[in-house]
């Protein structure tokens, strides 16, 4: 299409001098959405749980600032944004793979996938209060298992997974005009896989990739562009959109 590249100009244009904060920032889906929004002009801090990865990952990549918080600890994400004077974009991607079946583990550690999603971004808007930008907007992360969970020990991560896409629909009227959408991602090749994997991670994988119909994993940099274009697009509000390569359909 002719009009893709003025498209393109169009949403780089509003980040241009815009502050955008992104908790779980520092690597992943998050790190690849900030490298794009800082190349689109925009002022950028991450967030993350360790401060010596946060560091690295914005000096690496030229971002303008980091933090570290526990995203369970609400005093802690208070301080991170204490000094930050305004927002135009907030992106609330933190949040581990809490998987346990519901008779079987600990209801503290499935606790932790509120927590870390649902209540934890309550509190990054409420710490922000007047300071986000009522032409901005706010971006949650869901996933595919809020429309797919599996015997595994995901009902309560879907479960967390659905309820921000249900927040966001009802702080759209509650926030407005601020905009707030949620990215529901499905298999993204991210440290994730590691970590919830170990050793198995690489033959889960290539027996995943076989599952789906583009036959391989989406990357950080797709999910990344995904998360810009909810934060640029001054009309999508109240969305989830889903970047899954299809695989929910499977």
């Amino acid at each position: 299409m002719t009009a893709t590249p003025a498209l393109n100009q169009a949403l780089s244009a509003n980040l241009h001098g815009r502050t955008v904060v992104i908790f779980g920032g520092t690597s992943g889906i998050g790190l690849a959405a900030a490298i794009q929004a800082k190349a689109g002009g925009a002022h950028v801090t991450v967030i993350g749980s360790d401060a010596t990865r946060a560091e690295q990952a914005a000096r690496n990549n030229g971002l303008d600032a980091w933090r570290a918080a526990d995203v369970t600890d609400s005093q802690a994400i208070y301080a991170a944004l204490a000094d930050i004077p305004t927002v135009d974009h907030l992106v609330l991607l933190a949040g581990t793979y809490v998987a346990g079946k519901v008779l079987e583990a600990e209801i503290a550690y499935l606790r932790q996938a509120f927590e870390e999603r649902m209540w934890a971004s309550v509190h990054a808007i409420r710490a922000l209060g007047e300071r986000l930008a009522k032409d901005g907007s706010i971006t949650f992360i869901s996933g595919m298992l809020s429309d797919r969970p599996n015997a595994h020990g995901s009902a309560v991560l879907a479960a967390a997974s659905a309820a921000m896409e249900a927040l966001a629909r009802g702080l759209v009227l509650e926030l407005a005009p601020i905009r707030v959408n949620t990215l529901s991602p499905g298999p993204i090749d991210t440290p994730i896989f590691t970590k919830a994997l170990g050793d198995g991670r690489d033959a889960f994988v290539a027996a995943l990739e076989q599952s789906l119909p583009l036959h391989r994993l989406g990357t950080p940099t797709e999910a990344g562009a995904a998360i810009v274009f909810l934060m640029s697009n001054g009309f999508m509000n109240g969305a989830t959109l889903n970047i899954d390569g299809g695989a929910r359909l499977v």
